[in-house]
């Protein structure tokens, strides 16, 4: 079986990486978001042109980043979406939302402590990961159906 996996969430760790080694030999097609944080942040008014307020160059930049992230989500067979501990990703709700209102499979990943402000993302999701090689283990799973 071949997958597109969309990896939604926090940019400020390498759980992304931690999950691709982990799923080497795999058929699956990696899709996500810019994670360069400058550069997803600046992307609107890098291309077209400043802003005196900061509301509306953070608008340009979203309104482009959205253009990337709901195209991904929308190709993708599964969304993983992780939540980490440095900042709140407000945005990774939304993306579990859409990817949810899509009927697409979810695996979550975030840490015990955040169950109880997760419980409705996690109510809608398939699988609810603690660590990036769990993740990687319900996706070899997926694929080849051997534990």
């Amino acid at each position: 079986m071949q997958l597109k996996v969309y990896l939604a969430g926090e940019i400020h760790t390498d759980w992304r990486g931690t999950i691709v080694e982990s799923c080497k030999g795999l058929d699956i097609t990696w899709l996500g978001p810019v994670t360069d944080h400058g550069a997803s942040d600046d992307c609107g008014v890098e291309i077209f042109g400043a802003e005196d307020k900061k509301f509306w160059h953070d608008r340009k930049g979203a309104l482009l980043n959205a253009v990337r992230i709901r195209t991904g989500i929308e190709q993708a067979d599964v969304l993983v979406v992780c939540f980490g501990e440095k900042y709140k990703q407000w945005n990774a709700a939304f993306d579990a939302g859409y990817a949810a209102a899509l009927h697409k499979p979810i695996i979550v990943l975030h840490p015990p402590e955040f169950d109880h402000a997760l419980k409705e993302v996690d109510a809608a999701a398939n699988a609810v990961a603690r660590t990036p090689e769990e993740v990687a283990r319900a996706l070899r799973y997926v694929i080849t159906g051997k534990l």
